[in-house]
């Protein structure tokens, strides 16, 4: 296909192709033209009059926020095109440039992706809690030249910039008050309101990347994901069409971040792909969401099982709402957890697995073939199975590695990391499953390393190395315990240096040091100091004997 990047970065750092998963488009809807834009498709043609060949959505509510912002889809269609004329006429983006993104859920930040992804760049969304030495790696490793930040986060921004090739910076204000200056960096809505005229939205290929997702991996070393614009328009056409089955009239609303897959997805694409309207919260904590799903009528809730659980003692309220599908992901859904929801609200959870290689949910169940304790089955476009060390597909019954092939899969941005992931043309997600004689998948456990707290994946290695940071620290080692209400926490094991008092008053002190060093959420909950730390004779760290000590 012929490529729209000038800037062919992307393209030059895929994985050779022998390395790439199987690709599979069976379904008639994936059989996607040669030259496709997914903006275009989800927000210019949805647009567009019906005697134009568009879905005439123009005026229908498309993103509502706190404090009365209610935009249709043709005020976001205006909005991105000046955003991307700002990109291409002030900024200097070519297309195949990288943008990094960064903003609490809110409708400036949607209109920034879809600015991104018309003007042929690729859009890399970062999590709002990352600090500047998390971002400075992933700048480096996307070689990103252009950002556009909420105004509330350029304090972290800024720190990252020097010695990369990040220059071109400018900042919104998203739903924060205020406008000017701020650091030296230019208003974005100011340089917008000197573009009036309609974008005209890149011919892009299906095969180009239009966005990079990085996901932390077993080490703590920053992977990203490479997706088309093919991609983004499978996921809405696997799960989300066959699955979640949503309808025009559906409010959405929920916690996941746009620059998570799983929030892009949930509280972006999906919604968009049928004309329904979409709630962002930049706080979308339990209480923030239970007095959201009245107020704005929301039908249609994306969050983890931890909120779930602490919205359940809301049951007789939620009852009373236009609630009328609740979609679980980012870590296990515990079988307690499903019937807590179910008793509280008479709403049937919607489980699914996904994974940032993969962009979305692969595995899941609608409302009428749930089962407490299980994912579900393969969803429509996708397939999956369950392999043995050797790469054998195992019998029902017997638990191994989580294998999947779809019409989405993992193609890291230069990274060695790539062959593991993918084997014999399979996806393996480092999940461990067993496939029951119905072909239901049942969730057994991580396969490697990764601590998934809350719907959060934090990587123990990373947390390692921000408490080395520490003077105190002569060496640590972090694992995963179970926890009632995250599902699992982050626990440090210390040794402190010689001299040092082992006290209540250091393990705060890391705690805050760590969460000054990395994105809060990954700081250990709990601290535990030793003398040594359990290692082989080549001084490799035992983990799990870590565990028996818990």
């Amino acid at each position: 296909m012929p490529s729209a990047h000038l800037d062919t970065f992307a393209r030059d750092h895929l994985p050779p192709r022998e390395q790439w998963p199987v690709f599979l488009f069976e379904l008639p809807e994936l059989q996607f033209p040669e030259q496709l834009n997914a903006a275009a498709v989800l927000l210019d043609q949805a647009v567009a009059d019906v005697k134009d060949g568009g879905r005439g959505w123009g005026e229908r509510v498309c993103l509502r926020a706190p404090g009365g912002l209610v935009w249709t889809y043709r005020d976001l269609q205006r909005q991105a095109d000046r955003i991307a004329h700002v990109l291409v006429q002030d900024m200097g983006l070519v297309p195949g440039n990288r943008v990094l993104l960064r903003a609490p859920n809110n409708p400036m930040l949607a209109a920034c992706w879809f600015a991104v992804i018309k003007a042929g760049g690729i859009a890399v969304a970062t999590m709002p809690l990352l600090r500047a030495r998390e971002l400075q790696t992933i700048i480096a490793k996307a070689e990103i030249s252009h950002a556009l930040c909420d105004v509330q986060l350029l304090d972290e921004l800024m720190p990252a910039l020097p010695n990369t090739p990040l220059q071109q910076v400018r900042h919104f204000q998203g739903l924060s008050q205020g406008s000017g200056e701020h650091l030296g960096v230019q208003s974005l809505e100011d340089a917008m309101q000197r573009h009036d005229a309609p974008f005209a939205t890149v011919d892009t290929a299906a095969d180009d990347t239009c966005l990079l997702a990085f996901t932390s991996g077993t080490t703590g070393v920053p992977k990203a994901t490479m997706h088309f614009h093919r991609d983004v328009l499978a996921v809405c056409h696997c799960w989300c069409a066959h699955v979640l089955r949503p309808r025009a009239d559906d409010v959405f609303c929920g916690s996941p971040p746009l620059a998570f897959t799983f929030g892009l997805g949930g509280l972006l694409l999906f919604p968009m792909s049928v004309g329904a309207s979409t709630v962002l919260l930049e706080k979308a904590s339990p209480p923030q969401l239970a007095e959201a799903i009245p107020t704005y009528g929301v039908t249609t809730l994306f969050t983890a099982p931890t909120s779930y659980r602490v919205l359940a003692a809301q049951g007789d309220a939620l009852r009373a709402s236009a609630l009328r599908q609740c979609v679980s992901a980012g870590e296990a859904l515990p079988a307690a957890t499903r019937a807590q929801w179910k008793a509280a609200t008479g709403i049937e959870l919607i489980d699914g697995i996904g994974a940032t290689e993969l962009l979305h949910i692969f595995i899941s169940a609608d409302e009428a073939h749930a089962r407490a304790g299980a994912t579900g089955v393969p969803v429509p476009g996708y397939r999956a199975t369950v392999l043995d060390e050797q790469g054998r597909e195992v019998p029902a019954g017997v638990v191994g590695r989580l294998a999947v092939q779809g019409p989405t899969g993992c193609r890291y941005l230069a990274d060695e990391r790539q062959t593991k992931y993918v084997q014999h043309g399979w996806n393996l997600t480092g999940d461990a499953y067993l496939r029951d004689a119905d072909g239901c998948f049942i969730y057994q456990a991580r396969t490697d390393d990764m601590i998934v707290s809350a719907g959060y994946n934090i990587a123990s290695p990373e947390v390692e190395d921000a408490l080395m940071l520490h003077p105190a620290v002569a060496e640590c080692a972090v694992i995963g315990t179970p926890d009632a209400a995250r599902g699992h926490i982050v626990m440090a094991f210390v040794v402190p240096k010689a001299g040092v008092e082992a006290n209540d008053a250091l393990a705060q002190d890391l705690q805050n040091f760590v969460k000054q060093t990395i994105a809060p959420y990954k700081y250990p909950r709990q601290i535990r100091f030793a003398t040594q730390l359990p290692r082989t004779q080549t001084g490799k760290l035992q983990r799990f004997k870590l565990h028996e000590w818990v």
